[in-house]
């Protein structure tokens, strides 16, 4: 049990530690194919957080132009919070239907994030910004603000993408509304981060889901369970992992505990990718310190919608026991027990070594998910009897290709406010009218203006002056 620690606060070895974890692993960071960093609405490249990220403004005079659109305007805060990143400071207002076009080298699933904050603008209403985003056909926000008066927000999704291009559309909801953005990512994910199969939980029995991959899904919770807030520069994909306690619905009795140790990944398990060293090397834990095994469960609760399904990602990882083959335990996912007696090390081989597992559930009428981990009949005394790392919520896209709501990008595209063809034609055909009206009174005018007037011919003229005349009758004039 040599550098574990169990009490509620981190003592300053412990802080030291994760530090100098975090600089190792910047040597085995993650380097995407595709990497899209977008700074919206600006012209220039500026450089964000500690991981000195590039985003490239999607006004700067370049070879790869992103922004395909007309009525797209640039917006500038005229006064802004020295605290937030300065990708936050400028934004990208479309006030019809505008894209962005990346072209892809590496396809396969693809994190796209959008970075939304506060618009603080003279000439626009934050109030009358209502919006829908999709990406490659799939809508994954629908009659959104964009909205937090405070604090930026993230939106991130992972895309299957087999196409040549990723296609992100914003479209205002109606023409008295506008869209916005401050930043866009679109990154190449790893090649394991999403398994084609889980385990579909459907009541009592547990099946295989399929196609996985094929899914559009939109990480809606990322836990970092007994640790703390795990920042972008402790991930190598640049996510953001938040503490558990507000998601906690029974914790008596459990503790947190936290390791120094060495992550031992080990091949064809979870690797840095899917899951960083600092949420594994911390874990919430039941433990028996006499010769009872606890009788209760530690569970955390998530708010879904109905009418999606969900995949829960839980992630495992015994940093807590002094020796293999002792502990066993049981995992419930919305209810349902779908892990009897599991044993970390008869999988992993080893103490400190991840494991995660995959399940996808019907989100429920009660508007609530939840996860347990608890003692199974397994459980040794004076042991730990119960353990859980991580967990990740991400919402499937329903059967109309929707991860917001029951409508498609077809009918937002098509519903969205045009001219009328019967005014159009009518317009135009008042144009021609006016025109041919033009066209005869100015054939009138010049007329009027060259012609010479009839007169009666004398009966005695001569032949030869007769032609003469003829030709001064028709206005026509011969130039020798």
């Amino acid at each position: 049990m040599e550098n574990l620690y169990r009490n509620r606060s981190f003592s300053l070895l412990f802080v030291l530690s994760t530090h100098i974890l975090a600089v190792s692993s910047l040597y085995h960071r993650f380097s995407p194919i595709d990497n899209y960093l977008i700074d919206c609405g600006s012209s220039d490249k500026v450089t964000v957080d500690v991981n000195n990220r590039e985003f490239t403004g999607d006004s700067v005079k370049s070879d790869s132009l992103f922004l395909c659109g007309t009525r797209t305007i640039s917006v500038r805060d005229s006064n802004p919070d020295p605290s937030l990143s300065p990708i936050y400071h400028t934004a990208r207002v479309f006030t019809r239907p505008s894209k962005y076009e990346f072209e892809i080298r590496d396809k396969g699933t693809h994190a796209v994030r959008f970075h939304f904050h506060h618009l603080n603008s003279a000439n626009y209403d934050a109030g009358d910004a209502l919006f829908h985003v999709s990406v490659n056909g799939f809508l994954v926000l629908s009659n959104f603000t964009g909205y937090d008066s405070e604090n930026p927000r993230i939106k991130e999704y992972l895309i299957w993408v087999d196409a040549e291009k990723v296609v992100i559309r914003f479209i205002p909801s109606t023409r008295s509304k506008f869209a916005f953005v401050n930043a866009i990512e679109v990154i190449s994910a790893p090649k394991d981060l999403i398994a084609d199969t889980a385990q579909f939980v459907n009541g009592d029995s547990v099946e295989n889901f399929d196609g996985l991959t094929k899914q559009a899904l939109e990480v809606m919770y990322r836990v970092n369970v007994g640790g703390p807030k795990v920042t972008p520069f402790n991930d190598s994909l640049w996510r953001i992992w938040i503490p558990d306690e507000e998601f906690l619905k029974f914790s008596e009795g459990s503790s947190s505990v936290y390791t120094t140790g060495r992550i031992r990944y080990h091949k064809g398990g979870a690797s840095r990718e899917v899951c960083p060293d600092n949420v594994y090397n911390s874990a919430r834990v039941i433990s028996s310190s006499n010769a009872t095994v606890p009788n209760y469960n530690i569970t955390w609760g998530f708010d879904v919608v109905e009418g999606h399904k969900y995949l829960v990602r839980m992630h495992f990882c015994d940093i807590a026991s002094i020796a293999i083959g002792l502990l066993y335990f049981n995992v419930y996912v919305d209810g349902h027990l779908v892990y009897t007696d599991l044993d970390l090390t008869s999988i992993t081989g080893g103490l400190s070594s991840p494991f995660y597992a995959d399940f996808v559930v019907n989100g429920g009428s009660s508007g609530v998910l939840t996860v347990s981990v608890g003692p199974s009949n397994n459980s040794f005394t004076y042991a730990v009897d119960a353990i859980l790392n991580g967990v990740e919520i991400m919402k499937l896209n329903n059967s109309m290709g929707s991860l917001d709501g029951e409508v498609s990008v077809e009918q937002v595209l098509k519903n969205w406010p045009r001219v009328n063809i019967g005014v159009l034609v009518a317009l135009f055909a008042s144009v021609c009218l006016l025109l041919t009206a033009s066209v005869l009174m100015h054939r009138r005018r010049v007329g009027a203006k060259n012609s010479v007037a009839w007169s009666p011919l004398p009966m005695d003229i001569k032949k030869g002056d007769l032609k003469l005349n003829n030709q001064f009758s028709c206005g026509k004039v011969e130039c020798s």
